[in-house]
């Protein structure tokens, strides 16, 4: 098996990640509603997307809310951030830093506390989630929010097998990170949320050889190309159709506004 760094991989693939990782025009508008419903958002909340990559669902949430306050979009790939593009300061700012030096406080924020955050199918490249997580709430003022979306421990995507197995291996459960905002001090709950994916076939696989999913960095050019013929033998269709089952983990921190 082939490990690739991480965080190389998405520096690799920070100027084309949006092309190869959005699935379709409605998804990002889906997700991005999502979050701001989840986390019942306001306009004057200070906010931040912990993980936000190249700020897919930052820039929608600050479509969509208008916030008072900039969404500060933290990742540790400055490649990822620069793809932020043009926005104005007023709308998102660019923290280059990872969850654990947020939660740990090496790296300071604008402002704090926050009132609400959000970690977005980024909690499985945290080394401990229980002690980076507890170090996130602390960052909450009272009422604070942090959501955890990630997916499902096992998923229906069209993907090789190798692949599917290899998801399950690395997944973290739902239930399990939501014993660790319970341990941090929050009011915790789980729900799920499902969004029916339509996609060209070929797209699909490009996206697949391009390694959108960081578990298939784990797998070497011939591993991905050997997946790819299994997946077109496994799905003549020319449009591919399956559930993205996502697990939204909401803690809130006790406080007089809770």
């Amino acid at each position: 098996m082939e490990r690739r760094d991480v965080r190389g991989h998405y520096e690799e693939l920070a100027a084309e990640y949006d092309e190869h990782w959005v699935y379709g025009p409605d998804y990002v508008p889906w997700m991005s509603g999502r979050i701001a419903q989840a986390l019942q958002l306001g306009r004057m909340d200070r906010i931040a997307d912990v993980g936000s990559g190249t700020g897919l669902f930052a820039r929608e949430v600050a479509k969509q809310l208008r916030p008072r306050h900039p969404i500060l979009c933290v990742d540790p790939s400055e490649a990822m951030l620069r793809q932020l593009g043009t926005q104005p300061p007023a709308v998102l700012t660019p923290i280059v830093a990872s969850a654990e030096d947020i939660a740990e406080g090496r790296t300071p924020l604008p402002y704090e506390p926050l009132d609400a955050m959000w970690l977005k199918e980024s909690v499985h490249h945290v080394a401990d989630p229980a002690h980076t997580l507890r170090g996130l709430a602390d960052r909450l003022a009272p009422g604070g929010r942090l959501l955890v979306v990630m997916l499902p421990a096992s998923i229906q995507y069209p993907l090789f097998e190798a692949a599917l197995t290899r998801f399950e291996e690395l997944q973290p459960d739902p239930a399990v990170i939501e014993g660790h905002l319970r341990a941090a001090g929050l009011e915790a709950g789980l729900t799920y949320a499902e969004h029916e994916l339509r996609i060209d076939r070929d797209k699909y696989f490009g996206m697949v050889r391009a390694r959108y999913m960081s578990l298939l960095s784990t797998f070497s050019d011939s591993e991905i190309d050997k997946g790819i013929e299994e997946m077109r033998v496994a799905h003549p269709e020319p449009v591919l159709m399956f559930p993205d089952r996502f697990a939204f983990v909401l803690g809130r921190r006790r406080g007089e506004f809770a």
